[in-house]
């Protein structure tokens, strides 16, 4: 059965202190990151964004960084308000150590699954750039040269883990006031994510990197379900 742990050592805190322990460090790395891009963003994007293997650009340590750079103001906000929202619940619900196994495997899931679809589209036109096709040059440029930030894939997975707990929460958007089941919320933002990867509309945006995570996150539940390893220390 579901276990809650307390973090209240019985004196008052302030808002950091209430916020369970792997949750409370992961929001902060982010808003040192996110202060450190406002101050030298050239640097941070170079050095912490991930970008394509093949990219010069590429350094083996943003397969973990990428995951704390965000590109602006209501990026960040939005998912640390997500952070906030169902990772404090689900850690609280899992413990600290399944919760943060849960958030970075998702986090590498949806990088594993962008990058992926990056060699797909990558493939072909290495052969154009062969024949000395410039659509084909520019097209390569643009992904080597892209690089991935954001918390959002390892969200997507938390989100998927909470809505498996407790299927039956009400969730609310802010615009439109929509209320659903946690449920029906994780099906329509996947099939959403899935339509506009697949369409290439709303570009700018990691679609199958979410779709990665939500996958991670759904896929490790599931086998600590399974496995009867979910409530175990």
């Amino acid at each position: 059965m579901p276990q809650y742990y307390s973090y209240d050592d019985g004196q008052r805190g302030g808002f950091l202190s209430n916020i369970p322990f792997v949750t409370r460090n992961i929001l902060i790395v982010n808003v040192i990151f996110f202060v450190a891009t406002m101050i030298n963003q050239n640097y941070m994007v170079k050095t912490f964004a991930m970008f394509y293997p093949a990219s010069p650009f590429f350094n083996v340590w943003q397969i973990l960084t990428y995951m704390f750079m965000h590109g602006g103001f209501w990026h960040i906000f939005a998912n640390m308000w997500g952070l906030l929202m169902f990772g404090s619940a689900l850690e609280r619900t899992i413990g600290s150590r399944k919760y943060a196994t849960l958030y970075f495997m998702a986090g590498l899931g949806a990088l594993v699954l962008h990058t992926g679809i990056q060699f797909l589209q990558a493939m072909p036109l290495q052969e154009g750039i062969l024949a000395g096709d410039p659509v084909a040059q520019a097209k390569y440029l643009d992904i080597i040269r892209t690089p991935m930030v954001g918390a959002s894939g390892a969200i997507f997975g938390v989100q998927v883990a909470y809505a498996m707990l407790f299927p039956n929460d009400i969730w609310t958007l802010v615009f439109p006031p929509v209320s659903l089941k946690a449920k029906w919320f994780i099906a329509i933002f996947i099939g959403i994510e899935l339509l506009t990867g697949v369409t290439g509309t709303m570009s700018g945006i990691a679609h199958f990197a979410h779709l990665g995570g939500a996958l991670v996150g759904f896929l490790l539940l599931y086998w600590w379900r399974k496995s009867g390893k979910l409530w175990r220390s």
